[in-house]
């Protein structure tokens, strides 16, 4: 593992680690100052769930940190007012209520999980009146879930998915130069398409030759775009991007250039602070404070180093 690769890899992992109680929501427990079980927290904690998910599948049974971060990720979800929680708000809660169903740990009592999915109603696993962006995430989701759904099969979500549309859209643009070819959200729906579209690096993603190459130039140019303006969170996404595209990120310049910007963000104690250098936070304030803003970035970018780093080993 190249030496900027094994820096962030072992530093993320490790703050990550060190703070598993500020992603349990319960940790501090009633009466404590810190006691506060938040939406915000239950959100962070399905991150950690899908971190969990990634690591364990290429880890080889014997890391003492991915036991411990499934340790927590077990305790949470057999916390009985987790799924309270996690479909406290309204606006979200099918959507963050089947995610919590898909990333349960193996071995756990399901029945809250399946509690939740009966709440499901027909209209929030149906493709009606989603993007084909949202239907696939929908899919993913609910594949994982072992739930049922009326989304369309995978080959025909990819047809008409962002990988394929909007690198030929985003070609003929007039980009002012300094300036993304496509919008954040595009940017991201690009990263998240591929993540869900090949599971996180596990399976192809589906596309043509063509289609793949034209996606891998688009990625590419997203990645130059960030690195020249230290947008650190899309770059550990677009990285993984290359991966689940069937990429090697070590084996390109762009690539490259991306690991060692995050590198150069990363502060001693292991984090990644912020989303961007123009949205660095300190550590002066609040912990609790500087975690909320940090976090997000720090656990994509260990999970970048996880999924990379098999990749690009030989």
């Amino acid at each position: 593992m190249p030496p900027d690769l094994h820096r962030l890899s072992a530093g993320t992992l490790a703050w990550l680690e060190r703070n598993l109680d500020r992603f349990d929501p319960y940790a501090a427990g009633p009466g404590h100052p810190e006691h506060e079980t938040s939406y915000a927290q239950a959100k962070a904690a399905l991150e950690l769930a899908l971190l969990r998910h990634c690591w364990a599948r290429v880890d080889t049974g014997d890391d003492p940190r991915l036991a411990r971060v499934t340790a927590r990720v077990r305790t949470l979800w057999q916390h009985p007012d987790f799924p309270r929680l996690v479909t406290a708000d309204p606006r979200c809660a099918a959507y963050y209520g089947l995610v919590y169903a898909a990333l349960a740990p193996d071995g756990i009592d399901d029945r809250p999980c399946r509690a939740v999915l009966a709440r499901l109603a027909a209209d929030d696993l149906s493709p009606r009146g989603r993007t084909p962006y949202q239907r696939l995430e929908l899919r993913y989701y609910a594949d994982k879930a072992g739930v049922r759904h009326t989304v369309e099969p995978y080959e025909e979500l990819v047809a008409r998915n962002v990988l394929v549309t909007l690198p030929a859209e985003a070609a003929k643009r007039a980009v002012p130069d300094g300036e993304a070819p496509v919008t954040v959200p595009e940017a991201y729906a690009v990263t998240h398409s591929s993540f869900y579209l090949s599971d996180f690096g596990r399976t192809g993603a589906g596309l043509s030759a063509d289609a793949l190459a034209d996606a891998a130039e688009l990625v590419r140019r997203l990645l130059e775009h960030c690195v020249r303006r230290d947008w650190w969170d899309l770059a550990a996404e677009l990285l993984l991007t290359q991966v689940c595209l069937g990429l090697e990120p070590l084996r390109t310049p762009w690539g490259t250039a991306a690991v060692a910007c995050l590198a150069r963000a990363q502060q001693s104690d292991g984090a990644i602070p912020g989303r961007s250098a123009g949205t660095r936070v300190t550590a002066d304030g609040p912990a609790g404070a500087f975690f909320a803003k940090a976090y997000h970035t720090t656990l994509v970018t260990a999970m970048m180093t996880l999924l990379v780093a098999p990749a690009g080993a030989a």
